[in-house]
């Protein structure tokens, strides 16, 4: 709960300090009190005032040329939602029970995404913590949680917030974080956040008092850019750093997927993802811990993920929507929208992007109406720096009713794909409940406070899919509590009989212990007449046969070997007796 106003330990003075170039007076109100400030002589358009205050407790706001105090743009936390008052947090009261930690790095990787809102029926972060010995026992190495910054309402995705240095109190706040992500640690697993730095939600944003922290001279999808070239644009920068090196600092995060990092707009010779990343490198030398940044990008350009000394801007790591799309394809059919380029020979795409990293390597995009992507070199780029799933919080979320994998595939389906996913060069991801195939749907649910704004959000999302031919009434409404509720996953279902999940659950586990077998570059066979699929790397072979159901099975070229898992008659896991090449046809 929020500490009382004057919080509730010894005050000791506080240096209070917030940038604000605009302006020719500014306050501070701590705790009821104001505060006039001055300005630092050290930094151009800095303020600074020192007060008396509790280090984890104390409220405050700043006052700019006589206004109502606006919370801090640097705040920690937001008791009362992000048009409230900041709260002073001290960090180094928290006790780590993990104290040591070596962290745990990218290479090797599981990753697990999950939304805390719906992950489980408490929608907290100790309820997370609570389901931590499912994923220890599932075998994933990091959970990866969707944003948790403050934003208007109770539940929403996490893409509209508007403090990027606070938590989400509904989810818990800073110590609910901190108690999730040391709980994870004595598991074993490392934890990955998601966070924006290409926009801020459309209520409750305050950085446009203090300063330019925005500019027209560029345009995204969410209206003017974050300003990370125009004039002030130094401490815009520094503000997004510090921000990143605190969730990693204060929090112990390991590392970090920056979301749709192609929409942030910079025309600096350094760029800000460049600064970034060094700046992630500089802090794991200094912690001893391996930090990394995992990016969101649709440019298909391998520099993103190159090291910066070979002239690359150094990501660890980026989300490959082209395996995506393309495995998509092969198990559903479907060819609508951008599936299109993947749907005309779907078991080709899939093997071009087991074995080239990426389908558009510069080839024709009918979804962009133009080429798209450039070759990445597997030399210099090695396949588990592309993340490789069949299920994401957009892939699932942005359809029209939310539907998973799991609402219309077979438990064969839905474990070819998950071969497929976990044993593929690429470092796999799961998404919250793909693992016993849940049929909860995950909808695009919201909780503006604003009339108008909640109104335009269910109209544009219902005008967006009638172009698609859905009926408005078959749209869930984002702002329906059910909308949201409904997207919560169903813990009973693994222990159902009937419906497969626990067999599903259990060919979950099985993969992912064989994954140490699966090594080296990918070596593909397939029939696109014959709907199957061989795939090979180091001393596993993989055949899938994606005809089952709709004709007789096939006798898949698997070399000789002895069977390690089966989900028949669609999949067989083996260990190749001898080696042998594979080629596509």
């Amino acid at each position: 709960m929020p500490a009382p106003a004057g919080g509730s330990r010894a005050r000791r003075p506080h240096r209070f300090a917030v940038w604000a170039p605009d302006h020719a007076r500014v306050e501070v109100e701590v705790d009821g009190a104001v505060h006039a400030m001055r300005p630092d002589p050290a930094r151009t358009g800095w303020w600074t005032a020192g007060v008396s205050a509790d280090p984890d407790g104390s409220r405050y706001g700043f006052r700019l040329d006589g206004g109502p105090a606006h919370p801090d743009p640097r705040s920690a936390r937001q008791p009362d939602g992000p048009d409230g008052l900041s709260q002073l947090v001290d960090h180094t009261a928290f006790h780590w029970t993990a104290p040591q930690w070596p962290g745990r790095g990218l290479a090797g990787a599981v990753v697990y995404e999950l939304h805390v809102g719906t992950f489980t029926p408490e929608g907290t972060f100790d309820g997370v913590a609570a389901r931590l010995p499912h994923l220890r026992d599932l075998g994933v190495t990091h959970i990866e949680l969707m944003p948790v910054c403050p934003f208007p309402g109770r539940h929403g995705w996490g893409y509209d917030g508007v403090a990027p240095w606070a938590v989400h109190e509904p989810y818990g706040g800073p110590e609910g974080l901190k108690r999730l992500v040391d709980a994870a640690h004595g598991y074993g697993l490392g934890v990955i956040l998601d966070v924006v730095h290409n926009h801020l939600g459309p209520s409750g944003n305050h950085l446009p008092a203090y300063g330019p922290y925005f500019t027209d001279r560029h345009q995204t999808p969410w209206g003017s850019a974050v300003n990370l070239d125009a004039p002030g644009s130094d401490e815009v920068r520094a503000y997004f750093v510090g921000s990143a090196l605190a969730w990693l600092r204060d929090y112990r995060i390991d590392g970090l997927r920056l979301d749709a990092v192609h929409a942030l707009v910079d025309d600096r010779a350094l760029t800000f993802l460049e600064e970034l990343a060094a700046a992630v490198d500089e802090l794991a030398e200094r912690t001893g811990r391996p930090l990394f940044l995992v990016g969101e990008s649709d440019l298909n350009d391998p520099r993103l993920i190159t090291a910066r000394e070979a002239g690359g801007i150094g990501l660890a790591a980026q989300w490959s929507d082209d395996f995506h799309h393309a495995l998509h394809a092969a198990l559903t059919g479907e060819g609508q929208g951008y599936y299109a380029d993947f749907a005309e020979r779907p078991l080709h795409a899939v093997a071009k992007t087991l074995t080239a990293g990426w389908f558009h390597d510069g080839t024709w995009s009918s979804f962009r109406g133009r080429t798209h992507g450039r070759p990445l070199d597997p030399a210099r780029t090695p396949a588990h720096r592309l993340l490789g799933y069949a299920q994401t919080h957009d892939q699932v979320g942005n359809r029209a009713r939310g539907d998973r994998l799991a609402a219309s595939l077979t438990l064969e389906r839905l474990a070819a794909g998950a071969a497929l996913v976990l044993l593929a060069p690429f470092t796999p991801m799961l998404f919250m409940g793909e693992e016993w195939g849940a049929t909860t749907p995950w909808m695009y649910f919201t909780d503006h406070q604003d009339p108008a704004l909640a109104r335009a959000v269910r109209e544009g999302r219902r005008r967006e899919f009638a172009e698609h031919g859905w009926k408005p009434e078959e749209i869930p409404d984002p702002q329906a509590e059910s909308t949201f509720t409904d997207s919560r996953l169903d813990w009973s279902q693994p222990q159902q009989a009937g419906g497969g999940h626990a067999a599903l659950l259990d060919w979950y586990r099985r993969l992912i212990r064989l994954r140490p077998l699966a090594h080296g570059p990918a070596e593909v066979q397939y029939s696109e007449t014959d709907r199957w699929l061989v795939l090979r790397r180091g001393e596993l072979a993989v055949g899938v046969d994606l005809s089952t159901g709709t004709g007789p099975a096939h006798e898949l070229p698997l070399p000789p070997g002895t069977v390690l898992a089966q989900f028949p008659p669609a999949v067989t896991v083996l260990r190749a007796h001898a080696s042998g090449a594979a080629s596509g046809r």
